[in-house]
């Protein structure tokens, strides 16, 4: 056996990254949406066994309604399937697209946390929570899809 052999992190990060850079920005677009929608339910799931309410108030409402399984996924992909036209149109046109989209994406996703940290007749618990998933999707999304922009050059 090689005294210097790669480490499976190592070469799964290899793999990952060669996969995705001959992959059209749609494409991880919805693949990286995909993986947050994942972690995202995973996170809800979580919330709701450790006993966090999942009641809250949407956008403009004033009164909480319950917050189902699968709704953080389907947030998630929702948000994910729109943005990407966005994201297209950013590496068609932009001059830097990896800059663009980072000017983008950055602003919104502060402007998405006043939704839950906001909602009314909602749990302080409940609003940490749901601003957290806002942050894990985000933390998958942009960061993958930035990296592919760069590339588009």
């Amino acid at each position: 056996m090689p005294a210097t052999s790669a480490s499976p992190v190592h070469a799964s990060a290899v793999l990952s990254t060669s996969f995705l850079a001959h992959r059209p920005v749609w494409q991880v677009s919805y693949l990286s949406g995909l993986a947050a929608s994942v972690l995202v339910e995973a996170w809800g799931l979580a919330a709701r066994a450790a006993g966090v309410p999942m009641r809250a108030a949407g956008l403009g409402a004033h009164h909480a309604t319950p917050v189902t399984v699968g709704m953080f996924a389907m947030g998630t992909m929702v948000v994910t399937f729109w943005f990407t036209f966005a994201v297209m149109l950013i590496a068609r046109f932009a001059r830097n697209p990896d800059r663009t989209y980072l000017g983008t994406a950055l602003p919104l996703l502060a402007l998405s946390l006043a939704v839950p940290l906001t909602a009314a007749d909602t749990a302080t618990s409940t609003k940490l929570t749901l601003a957290a998933a806002h942050l894990i999707a985000a933390a998958i999304i942009i960061p993958a899809v930035a990296w592919r922009l760069a590339r588009t050059r």
